[in-house]
This record gives C-alpha cells, structure tokens and sequence, in this order.
C-alpha cells in the first residue's frame, strides 16, 4: 500500500496536468518547469505506482486504464489541499478580478449574457465572464479542471461529478416575422405543414431530438433553408415569411427588437429544461458559490 509520505505529492500535480494537457509540453509549460523535469517526474511516477500512466500514441500522452482510475480522487485531493491552504481568502464580489468561464450554447448566450452582464457590472464590477461553446468540448473535463466553472442548458447525461440546479423549464413556440398569414390565429397542424420552415440543424441535445420529431410530423418536406445555430434566426425570420421553432426564451428576447411573433405549434413537443451544472470539486469554493447563486437568484423561476 501506498503511503503520503512515500511519495512526492509534487509528483500528483504533475500528474494532473499530463492528464488534463495530454502532451509533456504543455504541461510543462503550465507548470513552468522544463520538459526533461516533467518527463523525470513521469519516470517517478511510473516507477511509484508500477503501471506506464500515459503512453504516447498519435493522440498526445493517452491515460491507461489504471490511470483514469486515479485522476479524479487526485484532482479531488488537489482541490481539498488548495481550499485548505487558503481557506483565509474570502471571496468579496465587489472587489473580486476573479475572471469565471461559462459553458452554453449559443441560445443561451442570447439569453443569459445581456442580463448577466448589466447585473455583475452593478454588483460585481472587476468580475470577468467568458463563454464558450458547450457543444465543442468535453464538460467533465473542463469543468474538473477548472478551466470551465459551470455549464447553462438543457444538457443531457452529465457525469455524476457535476451537481445540478434546476433554473427553469420552457416549451417550444413556432416564431415568425409579424404581419405574416399565421399571426393572430390559432395555427392547424395543415397550415404549420404548409408553411415555410427554417430548420436550426443543430446536432447538440436536445434539439436534435426536436428537429428528429418535426421531421416526423412532416416539417421537412417544405424546408428548402437551414441553418447550424440559433444566432441568426431572429434576423432570418424577420425579413422573410419562414417560420422556426425555437425555444421560448429565445423567442421572448428575439420579439420585440426583431418585430416578431411566435405561438405554440400544433405539435406535441416536449418541454425543454435548463439547469446550471458545476463540478463538486469547486462545491465549496467561495466565488463558484456566490457566482451560481447569483444566477439562480436572478434566472430561475420558483
């Protein structure tokens, strides 16, 4: 059995960067140490727990099995020892430069940011909020890492390391520019089939559950035009007679500076719920508390 003071705990944060960077060089560079240092502190490694760790294949430095094992109580055990070395810091939002990264998806940034932003710049000033696409990286890893504090949507068969908290739950509407033949009527299943779609041919759960369930219903015999996102939606559909679904939230914003109107379809489509996710290592820590608390003050609907 392996003891504490048999092994260099130095050595464990070496590990979680080649864990997290795949590559020696850039785990030494965020270490600021050489590449010959790292690799020595591999060999250490290698020779403490009897088992290779990371081999190099095509990929960069890929974990073995007994390897993926033991990330996560390290990083885990790494995330206790920094909390307890600076347990003295409190977080103070008025004051704090702390800089927070966000996952979402592009909807939600159209939704979550402009309020976000005119809220934090009142109340937490030297706070700094970046997003990136939710749909383009591996949460679980991000977030365990640090390099992603939370993740905003209706994500779907998250990792049991990410704690959850509902924020709201919304339906589907059907939107279009106003003035069009469907605005201000109660819109049959014929004339829904009959019109112009615009398709958001997202691949990101759930909506492709969504687009999968119009297809059904026979939407995409009349759709000629897609597109990859949500962003230019309101801008499509405003200056044109197509319709798109869409979730409500996005249609809420989208309304009035577009000049559009949305109705529910006349499909059975299935509620769509956002949560906000974070990983338990950063359960504890101060500003990821006061950050998800603040957006659940000011988003979610009791």
């Amino acid at each position: 059995m392996i003891e504490p003071r048999n092994i260099d705990l130095n050595l464990l944060v070496v590990f979680q960067e080649i864990f997290q960077e795949r590559h020696i060089s850039a785990a030494a560079h965020r270490l600021q140490l050489s590449q010959p240092a790292v690799s020595n502190a591999l060999a250490r490694l290698r020779r403490t727990f009897d088992d290779e760790l990371f081999v190099r294949t095509a990929q960069g430095m890929q974990p073995t099995p007994f390897a993926e094992q033991l990330a996560e109580p390290v990083a885990a055990a790494l995330a206790h020892v920094t909390q307890a070395l600076n347990r003295q810091e409190n977080f103070s939002p008025a004051s704090s430069e702390r800089h927070f990264t966000i996952a979402m998806s592009d909807v939600g940034e159209v939704y979550f940011m402009p309020g976000l932003i005119e809220k934090c710049q009142k109340l937490a000033p030297g706070i700094q909020i970046s997003t990136v696409r939710a749909g383009n990286i591996d949460l679980k890893t991000e977030m365990e890492s640090g390099r992603v504090d939370f993740a905003i949507g209706a994500f779907d068969d998250v990792s049991e390391a990410l704690y959850q908290r509902r924020l709201f739950r919304q339906n589907y509407v059907s939107m279009f520019r106003r003035g069009h033949a469907l605005a201000g009527k109660k819109i049959t299943i014929k004339e829904f089939l009959s019109a112009q779609h615009l398709l958001v041919s997202s691949r990101e759960s759930p909506y492709d559950r969504i687009n999968a369930l119009l297809e059904k219903a026979g939407v995409r015999a009349n759709t000629q035009f897609s597109v990859p996102h949500f962003t230019a939606v309101p801008y499509i559909v405003s200056s044109t007679d197509l319709v798109v679904t869409v979730p409500q939230k996005l249609a809420d914003s989208a309304a009035q500076p577009f000049q559009l109107e949305y109705v529910r379809p006349p499909l059975r489509l299935p509620s769509l719920q956002t949560n906000i996710f974070w990983h338990r290592r950063f359960n504890q820590d101060q500003g990821n508390q006061w950050l998800r608390g603040f957006i659940s003050e000011h988003f979610a609907e009791q």
